[in-house]
């Protein structure tokens, strides 16, 4: 990446008033302490720079092609989309994955464990709640949704947060985070997908931390949560709530963990 390349400013696009998948982007650059532009801040110009991208009017240009939807990053000439690919491009640029000249390979561990996190904890809680169509009302597709969440809470969540109890238990973890040793996005990833998840099924979760079986998964929320540049943002106004995005709180979708 050239000189003037670096010395430009990350741009983050996202809807306003919702964490949503852009959070994933945001708190790699709060942990890191990295300023970034979001123009989610900024409630009408934000919904208005979303529409103009993903406009069917917007072609892109001759070295970027248009989203299909947010987030996006714009980082000088560079336009990209797709949360885990524009963590793929910061993670080195805001020391977020292992140096490449030490472990060459860390870069594609710490993306491979961020898709199985989006896939299991993000993508399948918003099918929960849609479980037929994204563009129907949540009332209209109540009867599936309550057969989803079933086999969400009782199958697939603890399906994923026991894999990630043995990602942290196995050696290249490195103890405390998921890989080498230290804090990566995969972490905050991971964070956020249990926060997110928290909000949604507080009792399911709040029952699946009881059970024990996952020590190390919740350990590492609360360290992420606790570190100084996490800890100021989440209790700052650029910590957006959680309302009808991919987390959603339907109390009739909430139940103890089997």
């Amino acid at each position: 990446m050239s000189t003037t390349q670096a010395s430009k400013p990350f741009r983050l696009v996202y809807w306003p008033t919702l964490p949503g998948r852009g959070e994933h982007i945001r708190l790699a650059f709060e942990a890191t302490g990295t300023p970034y532009i979001d123009v989610a801040n900024k409630t009408d110009e934000g919904v208005q720079c979303v529409l103009s991208q993903i406009d069917p009017a917007n072609h892109g240009d001759e070295h970027n092609p248009p989203p299909f939807a947010p987030p996006s990053l714009e980082h000088g000439d560079l336009a990209i989309s797709q949360t885990p690919n524009i963590l793929l491009y910061l993670g080195p640029k805001l020391g977020l994955v292992p140096n490449a000249d030490s472990d060459p390979f860390g870069l594609y561990h710490v993306n491979s464990l961020t898709l199985t996190a989006l896939d299991g904890l993000s993508n399948e809680p918003h099918d929960v709640h849609h479980p037929i169509a994204t563009g129907w009302y949540y009332e209209d597709q109540k009867p599936e949704a309550l057969k989803k969440a079933k086999d969400y809470r009782e199958e697939r969540l603890p399906k994923f947060l026991g894999y990630f109890e043995r990602v942290l238990s196995g050696p290249a973890s490195g103890g405390e985070y998921l890989y080498g040793g230290k804090l990566t996005y995969a972490d905050l990833v991971l964070f956020q997908c249990l926060d997110g998840l928290t909000f949604a099924f507080p009792k399911c979760l709040a029952s699946l931390k009881a059970s024990g079986k996952y020590s190390k998964v919740f350990a590492l929320y609360q360290r992420v949560k606790g570190l100084e540049r996490i800890k100021a943002y989440l209790e700052s106004d650029r910590r957006m709530k959680y309302g009808l995005g991919i987390y959603r709180y339907y109390p009739e979708l909430d139940q103890d963990a089997e």
